[in-house]
């Protein structure tokens, strides 16, 4: 598992962790510390773990009204836990998150394999869903954003372009 995955799914299982207790501030330090010493031991940036978590909490509010307004049939509190937290956890990202580390697709991936890692049979496609349409709202950020070309190795071969066809007049 790549760290960054990693680190998103210990993320995603201290919001998990703190929602299920009440949602008590004071006791979100030492869930954090729990499952980073649990779940992400090893991890080159346990730090990125604690910025999702507190930027995700400081925005909670604004968050849970984005996934009310994207699901509007699915009232926050009857959303399962782990895609209610999975969707915060992708939203803060989507919406506040670095877009130049992580574009809003990537961002949108991650949750939806998240979701199908922890969530039930239909958690993916509810996560796709509700972040599609709120990348949508947003405009599409990215969109049109290519990866960096690589360079040709010696000896490769150009990649066959598919022609697309012309409609004559």
């Amino acid at each position: 598992m790549a760290s960054r995955h990693l680190a998103r799914s210990v993320a995603m299982q201290s919001l998990y962790e703190w929602d299920f207790k009440g949602r008590k501030d004071e006791e979100l330090p030492g869930i954090l510390e729990h499952t980073i010493k649990e779940f992400g031991e090893g991890l080159e940036e346990p730090e990125f773990i604690v910025a999702l978590v507190k930027g995700t909490l400081e925005h909670i509010e604004e968050i849970d009204r984005i996934i009310e307004r994207a699901a509007p049939q699915w009232p926050i509190d009857q959303i399962a836990m782990v895609d209610r937290n999975v969707l915060r956890l992708g939203l803060f990202e989507l919406m506040w998150g670095d877009r130049e580390a992580v574009p809003p697709k990537v961002a949108i991936n991650e949750s939806i394999e998240l979701a199908k890692s922890f969530g039930g049979e239909s958690s993916g496609r509810f996560i796709n869903g509700v972040l599609g349409t709120v990348y949508k709202e947003m405009g599409e950020p990215g969109k049109d954003d290519a990866p960096p070309r690589k360079k040709k190795e010696e000896g490769e071969e150009e990649p066959v372009k598919e022609q697309s066809e012309e409609v004559q007049p």
